[in-house]
C-alpha cells in the first residue's frame, strides 16, 4: 500500500506497553486517530521494520515507527468558485461571514452551489486532508436561512482543535457563539434562559421537537430582549448548547417565534396584519427567518491564541428593523 509520494513520518515511542494507535497520536499529534488507525490498517505503518496492520497491537519504549502518509485525495465535491466574504484566514482555518440561502454542506437537493463546493474552490492547495481527504472541515452549521459567522479547519489538527471547542460548549475555554433574532412579541421575563432538551419530531422528521430530558439532547439558550417595536423583539441569544435549529425551537417553543421562520413560525403569520404596510413589505422581502449569527469567538487550535469576530446584522434584517422602528 505504501506509494513513493507517501510523505515518509519517523518517531521513537517514549511510553511502552501501549497501543499502537495512541502511540501514533503521541508521535504525529497532527493526524486524528480515527486517520491514524486507518493507515495502520492499510499497512502504512512498521514497527521496528515490521508492517503491522492492528491498531491495538502493543509496543514497547524505544520502538521505531515509520508512518507512511499518502497524499491527500481530492475531495468528491466539486470545487466551484462562490464569493466569499471571508472574516479571517490563516494556514489552519477560515471564517466566513456566511450569507443567507447559502447550504453550508452538500446533500440531497442540494449537490452543488454550497460553502463546501465554494471552500474547495477558494483553499485549493491550502487544504492539506482532513481525514486523508483534501476537503475543509466542518466543525458546526448555519442553517440554509441563517446569516453568519462560521468557521472552517483547513486540516485535521485544526478540526480536531476546534471540534474539541464546540463539543465542551466553552464550559473551559473561549468560545463563545451569540445570534440577533426578531421574534414575535416580547419575552417575559426580558433576560432568561431557556432549557428544554431537543429531537427530531416522530410526526416531522424535518422539524425538531421539545421532548422530555430523557427522550432528547440537553439544550440550553440564554437570551436578552435588546429592543421592542410594535409586536415585535430583537432578541440576542447566546449558545450554551448547539444543537440543530436550537434557537428557533427554544424561541418558539416559549410563545415568540422567528419572524419569517416558515418551520416553527407558520402559526404568527397571521400577526403580520397587525404590522404597519413597510413592514409587512420588509418581512415579506426577507424571504426567511430573521436570524443572524453575529459573534463567534474560540481559541486558535494551534497557537491558543482567543480569535474574536463580530457580523453586523445584514441588510435585509436591518432594512425591517427600520420599517417596523418607523411605525
Amino acid at each position: 500500500m505504501v506509494d513513493a509520494l507517501d510523505e515518509a513520518r519517523v518517531g521513537i515511542v517514549a511510553d511502552g506497553g501501549i497501543r499502537l494507535d495512541r502511540a501514533l497520536v503521541a508521535l504525529f499529534p497532527d493526524l486524528s486517530r480515527a486517520r491514524l488507525q486507518d493507515l495502520v490498517r492499510d499497512g502504512r505503518v512498521t514497527r521496528d521494520g515490521i508492517p503491522v496492520r492492528d491498531p491495538s497491537a502493543k509496543v514497547a519504549a524505544g520502538a521505531q515507527i515509520v508512518l507512511a502518509v499518502p497524499p491527500p485525495a481530492d475531495a468528491e465535491p466539486a470545487a466551484e468558485a462562490v464569493d466569499l466574504a471571508i472574516a479571517y484566514e490563516d494556514d489552519d482555518l477560515v471564517v466566513i461571514d456566511k450569507p443567507a440561502g447559502l447550504v453550508v454542506h452538500p446533500a440531497p437537493g442540494h449537490e452543488s452551489g454550497t460553502l463546501v463546493n465554494a471552500l474547495i474552490a477558494h483553499c485549493g492547495a491550502s487544504l492539506s486532508g482532513i481525514g486523508g481527504v483534501r476537503r475543509p472541515g466542518i466543525v458546526h452549521r448555519l442553517d440554509k436561512d441563517t446569516s453568519g459567522l462560521i468557521v472552517v479547519a483547513k486540516n485535521d489538527a485544526a478540526h480536531q482543535g476546534l471540534t474539541a471547542q464546540f463539543a465542551d460548549h466553552g464550559r473551559t475555554g473561549p468560545l463563545e457563539r451569540a445570534y440577533a433574532a426578531l421574534v414575535w412579541g416580547i419575552p417575559h421575563p426580558r433576560t432568561g434562559t431557556i432549557q428544554a432538551s431537543l429531537a427530531r419530531s416522530r410526526h416531522n422528521r424535518e422539524k425538531i421537537a421539545v421532548v422530555s430530558d430523557e427522550a432528547g439532547r440537553h439544550a440550553v439558550t440564554h437570551y436578552t430582549v435588546a429592543e421592542t417595536f410594535p409586536e415585535v423583539s430583537l432578541v440576542r441569544c447566546r449558545l450554551e448548547t448547539g444543537r440543530t435549529h436550537q434557537i428557533r425551537v427554544h424561541l418558539a417553543h416559549r410563545g415568540h417565534p422567528l419572524l419569517g421562520d416558515p418551520v416553527y413560525g407558520g402559526a404568527f403569520r397571521t400577526k403580520a396584519v397587525r404590522l404597519s404596510a413597510p413592514a409587512r413589505d420588509a418581512l415579506t422581502a426577507l424571504g426567511r427567518q430573521a436570524l443572524h449569527a453575529e459573534l463567534l469567538g474560540f481559541s486558535h487550535p494551534r497557537t491558543g491564541e482567543t480569535l474574536r469576530f463580530e457580523s453586523p446584522i445584514p441588510p435585509d434584517i436591518a432594512a425591517l428593523m427600520d420599517t417596523l422602528a418607523k411605525a
